[in-house]
This record gives C-alpha cells, sequence and structure tokens, in this order.
C-alpha cells in the first residue's frame, strides 16, 4: 500500500503520527484533522486546502488502498488518530459501517444539503460526490436508440459486443446490486447471465480500457462510469479526442426508475480524537466550493443541487433521471451480486 500523509503542504513522518496515538489528550486538543482517505485524485488537493484557509485545521492525511486503510482503522481501534475515513463506491462505504466504525453525526446542515438517496438513514456516513454508471457505444455499429436500459446489454442481438470491467469490481457489484434491488433476485441472475452472454472478450482492465475497446472495435458497447468518458472528453491527446468522436452517451433507464448512480463518500470514526474538526471537515465537504471541486475536478457529480459548476464536458452530457433508491440497498446487495455473478460463470 501506498502511504503518504501531508499536513498542510509538508510531510509527516510516520514517528511523528505514531506519537500522536501515544498522547490522546494532546492530540483532542490540536486544531488538526487526521484523515484517512482512499480517494487518491490529485485534484482533491484543493478540498484540504479550502479547508484550512475557511476553519484554520489543519489536515494530516494518510493515502492507501481501500480495503488497506479500514483494515488499518479495525486494528488501531480504541487508539487510531483517525477522524474521517473517505472512499469511493457505496459496497466499500457501507462495509466499513457494518464493521462499527462510523459515529452518527448530528448536522443539520448535512441532513438539509446531502439528499436522502445519498447518506445512511442514521447519518453515520454520507455521499459527496456521485458517480452515473453510463453506457457508451460506437455510432456506427449501433443506431441511436437501440440502447435505452442496463436491461438491453442482455439482449442476445447484442452478443458479442459488449466490453465490461470484471464482476468483483465494485463498481460493477454495485450496477447487479441495483438490478437485483429493481428486478428481484431470479431477473436479475438472467440479466447477468445474458451480460456473459454478450460479451466481446473476457472481463479484463478498468473502465477507460472499456472505452477505448468499444472506439477501437474491439466491442461496439462497454459501461463506464461518466468521469471516465468527460477525462478523455478534457483530453489534449489527439487519439483520446478521436475515441470520444467515434462513441456516444446513453444515460440507461430514463422513462423508468433513472440512471443507477454509485457515491464517493464517508464518515466521522467512532474513535475520532477530533469530534468537532471532523464535523467540520463534513460539512465542509457539502459545502458549494467543495461541491465545485469534485465536478471540475474529478469531472464527478456534486451532490447538492444548485452548485455553479466550471466544467462545460461534464454540463455537456445533460440533465438526466437518476435512481431514487437509496444507496446503502446496493451495498447491503453486493454479496448476493458477486453469488449471482458465480453461479452463472462471468468472471
Amino acid at each position: 500500500m501506498h502511504t503518504s500523509i501531508r499536513p498542510a503542504g509538508r510531510r509527516l513522518g510516520l514517528a511523528a503520527l505514531a506519537s500522536l496515538v501515544l498522547s490522546s489528550s494532546a492530540i483532542a486538543q490540536e486544531n488538526v484533522l487526521n484523515l484517512y482517505t482512499a480517494r487518491h485524485y490529485q485534484t482533491d488537493e484543493a478540498l484540504y486546502t479550502g479547508f484550512t484557509k475557511r476553519t484554520g485545521i489543519r489536515v494530516n492525511r494518510i493515502e492507501g488502498g481501500e480495503d488497506a486503510l479500514f483494515e488499518r482503522i479495525k486494528n488501531e481501534g480504541a487508539h487510531s488518530p483517525a477522524d474521517v475515513f473517505i472512499t469511493v463506491d457505496i459496497g466499500r462505504i457501507w462495509r466499513a459501517d457494518q464493521a462499527g466504525i462510523f459515529e452518527a453525526v448530528k448536522s443539520p446542515l448535512l441532513e438539509s444539503r446531502i439528499p436522502a438517496a445519498y447518506r445512511d438513514p442514521d447519518n453515520r456516513w454520507f455521499g459527496f460526490s456521485a458517480r452515473a454508471r453510463v453506457i457508451v457505444y460506437d455510432k456506427s455499429r449501433v443506431k441511436p436508440g437501440a440502447i435505452r436500459t442496463y436491461e438491453d446489454l442482455a439482449d442476445p442481438q447484442w452478443k458479442d459486443k459488449l466490453c465490461v470491467r470484471s464482476s468483483a469490481h465494485p463498481y460493477m457489484l454495485s450496477l447487479t446490486a441495483s438490478m437485483i434491488a429493481h428486478l428481484g433476485e431470479q431477473k436479475a441472475e438472467a440479466w447477468v447471465k445474458g451480460l456473459k452472454a454478450n460479451l466481446a472478450r473476457d472481463p479484463k482492465g478498468g473502465d477507460t480500457d472499456q472505452i477505448r475497446a468499444a472506439a477501437s472495435g474491439e466491442c461496439a458497447i462497454a459501461v463506464t462510469n461518466q468521469y471516465y468518458f468527460v477525462r478523455l472528453m478534457r483530453s489534449p491527446k489527439p487519439d483520446d479526442k478521436r475515441v470520444v468522436e467515434r462513441l456516444a452517451v446513453v444515460f440507461p433507464n430514463q422513462q423508468d426508475r433513472g440512471t443507477h448512480m454509485n457515491i464517493s463518500g464517508g464518515g466521522m470514526l467512532r474513535h475520532a480524537p477530533h469530534k468537532d474538526a471532523a464535523r467540520r471537515f463534513l460539512e465542509y465537504l457539502a459545502s458549494d466550493e467543495a461541491q465545485a471541486y469534485f465536478a471540475n475536478g474529478n469531472n464527478e457529480w456534486p451532490v447538492v443541487a444548485g452548485v455553479k459548476l466550471d466544467n462545460p464536458e461534464l454540463e455537456s452530457l445533460g440533465k438526466f433521471k437518476t435512481d431514487a433508491i437509496n444507496v446503502a440497498i446496493l451495498g447491503k446487495n453486493q454479496a448476493l451480486a458477486q453469488r449471482i455473478s458465480d453461479r452463472v460463470g462471468y468472471k
């Protein structure tokens, strides 16, 4: 696991951080926030500097893989210096919540600004940015309107034309979990079976690999989070521009439940030594300033309505209907989603 600890523009040594653990009373009195984050986007630097500028609270940050940070928090237990844990995908957030690492935050601001679909009913965790799972297709091989829903991906007419990533990846598990929630287990399994039958190749690579495969002719249809596509839209590279020009984007299920959404988010940890700073940081992430950073920096959508953006490419995708289901249900259904994928042989 790559670990970096960066307080307000300078590197904090591991020994220095360890010393914080030795004196909990000293920790609680310091004007700092200790953040464990699995978000690895350079553009998030603006979030930390913005929070410090607004509050005077210094951010000590440990970055790493989701699972490694989660295990670290559990192993540190009551002695953990961490105040806030941030990660991506509702499945990871839900598992962390089930392990009892979060503490409920009483904040009228968070309750009023974060939509109910994107936060825990008991306010133990909150989503701060949203991602849509969209379909992209080769305009030379698929007619406009031929694919309108996630269910259409399993249609036999698309045999050998579909590229998706591994069934075990959280983004695909969350999509399958959504299908379970809306269709029931039996129909969701039939959908996964149809998805597998339509694969142009065995699943491999990330979302950008699926997009490029659709543009190169290896397949005609791919599934991706929208921000990967917008990254290519904003790229100055000629090859990326050609990929974008060849493809069109579909926001599925606009005539019924709406497009499947996932989140990046987190919450205050149960043993947080700086609980007030943790609450203030979470509230800052819901501010217009921070919400705009998520969109302008990483091409995610704000979860707070009405935030002014400076990302023409993201906004060019247009408005769309989102699935209103509480994302916690998707986390709960992920284990079943994996069992279904295993039963039908979708790797």
